[in-house]
């Protein structure tokens, strides 16, 4: 997705002295046209859902997740809005994604947890960014890192506890830890935590909830056997967050909610923070009997009037949605109609075409406050979850910024 700064309207002025030497020069006021298909962030959405998870976590601190740039968002405007409004510590995927946050001039600890183990460590242990591991190869290569540079690896501990995915194995655990302990006992790292990742939270209360906790227990406490002292230990993604008090730990790790979107059926007082939308290219008479769009699959049952919307399947509207959704134009819901192509979309006006103009900006999905569509509504129509919906919008999207500063 293309990224700017929130796009301002501004007029240059022009003091009377250069008025006086550039005899007969005027000075206009240029507007900045608007994208043509546009992602607009809202950070004090951010900042607002931020506040509501520090409230449900309590005395736990509050990591926000920003991996996969800021879950489509902005890492880096998300992180700080994150941090201002009270989050304590940030937690992406890649060392990568650490260390572009690191480079944005953000110092707050950063945690990287899954890595193949010839990355190049070495960066990120000069950065200061915390490093999960999940194997003794992990371990291995976090500590040769270390060596390499000359300075102690900051680390902790993901494990499997029953998700069976990223995170070190049962089997696996005791050498980790044996590892570990002794490169801390050299100096090369410095163990900081232990985490684990919930496979069922979304379901408050299934018994592998319990079980995972348990297991998360008991890996602090062979940790513990071998001098291994975590500072911090987590375990609630958004959803225990929201629901599971009991799962606090030290620290909680919010992902999905900080950006509005419940993981779990229920609000919680969340705002959604991503409105995606686009300007209207053309308006046009459409006469009945008339196929709109590839195959005609939708044919004007009257003679009406279409909008051409300049967004289409390579900037993130699914092609399985065609005939399946409605953008908000003015205060009306309007369909989609036809197939969604790569470049553009058609949506049906009425025969009196509602008094839409070009230019015009209709709504795709946002926070639902004026009657748009939201996020969810498209997951819903897809049978898949609202993580992918904003996560996919791409291509010639322009991200933009509102309630607060990006930069």
């Amino acid at each position: 997705m293309n990224e700017k700064i929130e796009h301002m309207r501004f007029a240059e002025t022009v003091s009377s002295g250069e008025r006086g030497h550039h005899t007969g020069r005027v000075a206009r006021a240029r507007a900045k046209p608007a994208p043509q298909a546009e992602a607009v962030v809202d950070l004090a959405a951010i900042a607002h859902n931020v506040r509501i998870l520090r409230e449900s976590a309590r005395d736990a601190a509050l990591m926000a997740v920003v991996k996969a740039d800021g879950y489509n968002h902005g890492a880096v405007p998300v992180a700080k809005a994150a941090l201002a409004a009270g989050a304590s510590e940030l937690g992406v995927t890649t060392v990568s994604e650490a260390l572009a946050l690191r480079r944005a001039g953000i110092d707050a600890p950063v945690l990287a947890w899954m890595h193949t183990v010839d990355a190049d460590f070495a960066p990120a242990i000069l950065a200061g960014v915390e490093l999960g591991v999940s194997s003794p190869r992990h371990v291995a290569a976090v500590v040769a890192g270390a060596h390499r540079v000359g300075t102690t690896a900051i680390v902790t501990i993901k494990v499997d506890t029953g998700l069976n995915r990223n995170g070190v194995a049962p089997d696996e655990l005791e050498q980790v830890l044996v590892d570990l302990a002794r490169a801390q006992a050299e100096g090369s790292v410095r163990l900081r935590g232990i985490f684990s990742h919930l496979a069922h939270a979304d379901d408050l209360h299934h018994a592998t909830i319990d079980s995972q906790q348990e297991r998360l227990v008991s890996a602090v406490g062979d940790a513990k056997r071998q001098g291994l002292i975590p500072e911090v230990v987590h375990l609630s993604n958004s959803a225990a967050t929201l629901t599971r008090p009991d799962l606090r730990f030290d620290m909680v790790r919010p992902g999905i909610a900080i950006y509005g979107l419940s993981p779990v059926p229920g609000q919680y007082g969340l705002r959604p923070a991503m409105t995606l939308r686009s300007r209207v290219a053309l308006v046009k008479k459409v006469s009945v009997g008339e196929g709109v769009s590839y195959g005609h699959q939708w044919v004007a049952p009257r003679d009406t009037t279409v909008a051409l919307l300049p967004f289409g399947y390579a900037d993130g509207l699914p092609r399985a949605l065609s005939g399946r959704f409605e953008v908000q134009l003015g205060s009306s819901r309007r369909p989609g109609i036809g197939r969604v192509c790569m470049d553009q979309v058609v949506v049906d006006l009425g025969p009196d075409g509602g008094g839409v103009s070009e230019g015009d900006t209709a709504v795709f999905f946002g926070n639902g406050d004026l009657g748009e569509p939201t996020a969810q509504a498209w997951a819903d129509e897809l049978d898949t979850i609202h993580y992918e919906v904003v996560t996919g919008v791409r291509g010639r999207t322009v991200r933009s910024y509102v309630g607060g500063t990006p930069t």
